[in-house]
């Protein structure tokens, strides 16, 4: 089978490329710079340099492949991200109704049922949409919950001030965590099975905890047992984060997200679709990872 993934060496696209190499199968990976993905192409994969933003681009590389997946890259400097993350949707949707791509996995995100109001994932909601329009197409959007690695955004936090937190808190068992590794995985059963018809939603999710729990495992692994979570304002969110260097339409959106999430907006349709499994990455085994990440620096 010949695939195309996008996102480069990312942390769910790196081992995504590999497990598919591995299995014996053919993989363009699409990246900006050729640098970035050099351990994929020493594994085997073909590379692709150029822009998601370049739609011949993007037909050329889509061409003769079975399947692609799909994710729109982080911009950290949009005039207006919600409609940069759809257009690159729209793009995707361009390109496979031209090259007759028949099989997409697109990563998506828990809250993407929010044409408004979830900040970044309601851009997703315009990047599905555009995607959703195609016919003759069979589309799994798979929706993970909140990525553990976006915890590191607490470290200097928990270093200045001894604590974890943002505009957001959840109950036990109501805040939906993933590893990248579990999506990966994920991703890379439906591609390789291709089982999937019609256009379809796959909620992801490693585990579901509280904002505390979160705060208390990672506080017993670093040593701060009684480090706690603490909701801010959204005023406080949106000062820190422009504090800190965040473009202001970046840190306006992550702090609108927040607020979904403080509401269960955001969650409210994967406690619908809620997945039977769980990956295999718990809270306990990333409180670990941060533990080495937070020492080391």
């Amino acid at each position: 089978m010949q695939y195309v993934i996008t996102g480069a060496a990312g942390n769910i696209s790196k081992p995504l490329v590999l497990s598919l190499l591995q299995s014996g199968h053919q993989v363009t990976v699409i990246s900006r710079n050729e640098s970035n993905i050099k351990e994929l192409a020493d594994a085997g994969a073909k590379a692709a340099i150029g822009s998601l933003e370049d739609l011949d681009f993007l037909i050329k590389t889509f061409t003769g492949a079975d399947a692609v997946y799909t994710m729109v890259p982080p911009n950290h400097h949009p005039s207006d991200w919600k409609a940069f993350i759809g257009g690159i949707g729209e793009n995707y949707a361009k390109a496979i109704k031209a090259t007759g791509v028949k099989y997409v996995v697109n990563l998506s995100s828990i809250g993407a049922h929010m044409e408004e109001g979830c900040g970044p994932v309601s851009g997703l909601f315009r990047a599905e949409k555009a995607l959703s329009t195609l016919t003759d197409v069979h589309i799994l959007h798979l929706r993970p919950g909140y990525f553990y690695p976006n915890l590191f955004a607490n470290l200097g936090l928990i270093k200045a001030m001894g604590i974890m937190g943002s505009n957001f808190s959840a109950a036990e068992g109501k805040f939906v965590i993933v590893d990248p590794t579990d999506i990966a995985a994920v991703a890379a059963k439906a591609l390789t099975e291709l089982s999937f018809t019609g256009h379809s939603i796959q909620y992801i999710a490693s585990d579901e905890v509280s904002s505390q729990q979160i705060a208390s495992a990672i506080g017993q692994a670093i040593g701060k047992p009684e480090l706690a979570w603490v909701e801010f304002t959204d005023e406080q969110a949106l000062g820190g984060m422009l504090q800190a260097g965040l473009p202001e339409e970046v840190a306006k959106n992550y702090v609108e997200m927040g607020g979904a999430l403080r509401s269960g907006k955001m969650s409210e349709d994967y406690w619908k679709h809620r997945p039977t499994t769980l990956g295999k990455v718990k809270l306990a085994d990333f409180a670990k990872v941060f533990a080495a990440v937070y020492h080391a620096s």
